[in-house]
This record gives structure tokens, sequence and C-alpha cells, in this order.
């Protein structure tokens, strides 16, 4: 009996811990803007590849600079020798040996190395372009969730309206008060609230779904949100915004990084002009099998070899050809830097310019609503007097629901723009840090 009620005790246990975590499961996943977009950049597949495409920059510069590191090298062989011994590279055949060689003096080789890092830079900076990328688009998408939600309640309190307001028409119409023709206008209209309701919802359904694949919550967890505003920092002028633009964008820094890597490629041309200094060392053990005695006046097993080498060139074409290729890319990287800073300028005066535009639209927006709720407010007051039919009421109620609706897409208009001047200055991280 004490093992059955022990059982019995460890078994309500379990029973109570797994509904706890049946309970927990079905908790909504309560979301601010600032955690959806922390989540976002920690389950980013895009960031990921981004991280790995810097490392890979990396690397390619480290194997451009071991040319300038020692590198040291060995092994063995055998070789059938009749007449001279030789390899077909021109050294003696060995049993073992031991190379080493560095790079000391060579101005094309620098140039590459130096072009290899400005570029690992720009992997770099491509990788704060993705992260900003992935921000703006987890705040969208968040935002516009958060208004599509509002918006479907919205529309949902709209189609009650609607359908008391056919009610009543059809009373009237049967008692020969209405003209047919306000049935059929009053029929439209509920169809096309039920209309935006089913595209709102659709849409929610798209956004809940990409918002948690960006996330990465799992789709068994419901998702809530709720609508937000991002902060409004001080108002900038146009000339220090611009100026922002400019020393934050990856995009004039890559422009510039890539003049940078094509200037240190021309001067390395120039360079090759030059001799190339290389230290070398070598250690060989040889054989008699290869018939050095024969050869040579004297044998000896063990050889070394150390020093510098020195390449001077007398005549190269190839040189030439390489720095007039060099002087013309850079050619080309210095008027896209320009094209870019130009275009960047004219780019954040557009953004500047719809932002103020949509918070124009947006105030207007906002005293539309206030001026249905208002209205509302009157004709709820003339209703409970006797003063106002139903129809009037909900009619009110449909009013102010529209107007509701209006000011959700002009402050998501507005807060989209935002978020794109942002990025354009360089100032998200501000926001979301």
């Amino acid at each position: 009996m004490r093992k059955a009620k022990q059982a019995s005790t460890v078994l309500a246990g379990l029973a109570l811990c797994f509904l706890a975590l049946a309970v927990k499961a079905q908790e909504p996943e309560k979301l601010t803007l600032k955690s959806a977009v922390a989540l976002a950049l920690q389950n980013s597949r895009e960031l990921a590849l981004a991280r790995v495409q810097y490392t890979v920059a990396q690397n390619v510069a480290r194997v451009d600079r071991a040319e300038f590191r020692p590198n040291l090298y060995t092994g063995s062989g055998a070789a059938y020798s009749n007449g001279f011994p030789q390899t077909p590279g021109g050294a003696a055949p060995a049993v073992f040996e031991m190379s080493y060689t560095q790079a000391v003096f060579n101005p094309p080789l620098k140039g590459q190395l130096k072009a290899a890092e400005d570029r690992a830079e720009n992997q770099r900076l491509e990788l704060e372009r993705t992260r900003d990328a992935v921000i703006v688009r987890a705040a969208t998408e968040y935002l516009e969730l958060a208004k599509v939600r509002h918006a479907l309640e919205l529309l949902r309190r709209e189609r009650v309206s609607g359908q008391k307001i056919l009610e009543v028409t059809r009373e009237r119409a049967a008692a020969g008060l209405e003209l047919p023709i306000e049935l059929t206008r009053g029929e439209l209209n509920l169809a096309r609230t039920e209309q935006r309701i089913i595209r709102f919802e659709s849409r929610d359904q798209i956004l809940t779904e990409q918002l948690r694949d960006l996330t990465g919550i799992p789709p068994d967890k419901p998702l809530e949100v709720s609508p937000e505003d991002l902060p409004e920092g001080p108002e900038q002028p146009a000339g220090e915004l611009i100026d922002m633009a400019l020393s934050n964008s990856p995009v004039i820094k890559e422009a510039e990084n890539e003049r940078s890597a094509r200037q240190h490629i021309l001067k390395g041309e120039r360079g090759g002009y030059w001799p190339t200094i290389d230290l070398i060392g070598e250690y060989s053990v040889l054989s008699k099998i290869n018939n050095y005695d024969q050869f040579f006046k004297k044998f000896q097993r063990n050889n070394v070899n150390a020093g510098i080498q020195v390449r001077i060139p007398i005549f190269s074409a190839r040189t030439s050809a390489n720095v007039a290729l060099a002087s013309s890319q850079l050619t080309a990287a210095e008027l896209d830097l320009g094209t870019k800073r130009r275009d960047l300028r004219i780019d954040v005066q557009q953004k500047i310019r719809g932002v103020r535009e949509l918070d124009a639209a947006r105030e207007v927006a906002r005293l539309e609503l206030k001026l249905a709720q208002e209205t509302l407010t009157e004709v709820q007051a003339k209703f409970d007097e006797n003063r106002a039919s139903l129809r009037d009421l909900e009619q009110a109620r449909l009013d102010e629901s529209e107007k509701w609706v209006a000011f959700l897409d002009a402050n998501f208009a507005k807060q989209q723009a935002q978020l794109g001047l942002l990025q354009t200055t360089g100032q998200l991280a501000r926001v979301f840090h």
C-alpha cells in the first residue's frame, strides 16, 4: 500500500509537470520591437553567411601575406641518373632536402597584399550592411504585423456596425422608407469590409510566418506583438544628415577601400621595374647512386646553400601592361566613388523629403481620426437623448473605424521612411542598441 501511494504521488507529480509544460507552451510569446530585432540578429542565416565571407576574405589576405613570412619545405625522393645528375627542375637529385624561402622586397606582391587587406575590410563593411538590413527587415515586419492586427480588430468592429446598418436598412426598405438601392449599397459596403478582413488575415499569416522565421520562435507558440513607435531623436538639419550618411555609409566606405586597393596595386605594379629580393636557403643529402663522383672532383653528402636571391628586370612588357591596367582601374574606381557620393546625397535628400511628407500625412490622418472620434461622441450623446437613430450611431462608428485604419496606414508608412533614413545615415545602432 505504501509503495502504491508513493507511485501514485510520483505519477501525479509528473502529470502536473507535463500539464505545466503544456500550459507554458500555449502561452503567447510576447515580443517587443527591440527583442524581435535582437532575436533576428541572433538567428539570421544571412548574417551568419556574411560572417563566414568576412573570415574567407581575411584568410585570402593571410595567403598573400604568407609570401613575406618564412616558408620551410622538406621532402625526399629517388631518381635514376645516366649522365649528369639533374632533376627536371634543374636541381641535383637528393635523398633528403629542405628549402627555405621568404620574400623581402617584391612591390607587385606587396600591392596585391595591401589590396587584399582593403577588400577584407570591405567584407567587414558588407557584414555591417547585412546587419542593418536584418534590423530593418525585422523592425518592418514587426511594425506591420502590429498594424495589421490592430486594423483587423477595427475592421471586425466595422463589420458589426455594417451588419447593424444593413439590418436597419432592410427593415426600412421593407416598410417602404428606403429605396432598394440603399439596401444594395449597404450590402456592397459590408462585402467590401469582408474583403478587407480576408486580405488582412492573409497578410497576418504571412507576416507571422516571416517573423517566426527571422526570430526563431517555434510555430506551435502563439506570437503576440503590440503597436510601438520608433524613438524620436532631435530634429537634425539636412546638411548634418548628409554628412552623417557620407561618413557612415558602408557603400561609400567600400568604394573608398576599393579605390585604396587600386592605388596599392598601381604602386606595386610600378615597383615591378625594380629588382625583387628573396631570402633563400637549401639543405640536401646526396647519394653516390646518382654518379656524383664521376662528374665532380669531390663528393659531399651534406650540402647547405643560403643567401639572397635578386631578380633584376631588364625588359618586361608585362610590367608596363600591368601598370596601364592598374592605372585605368584606379581611374574607374575614383569615378565610381564620386558617382556613389553624388547618388547618396540625392538619396538622403529624397528620404528627408519623404519623411517630412509622410509625417504631414500622418498628422492629417491623426486629426481626421480625432474629428471622427469627437463626431462619434456627439452622435452617441444624441442617441442617448433619442435625437439620433441607431443607423446614425453605427455609421459614426464605421467612419471612426475607417479613420483609425487610415491613421495606422499613415503611421506605418512614416515608420518605414524613418527606418530607411536611419539606415542610410548609419543611426540604426543608436535606436536598436
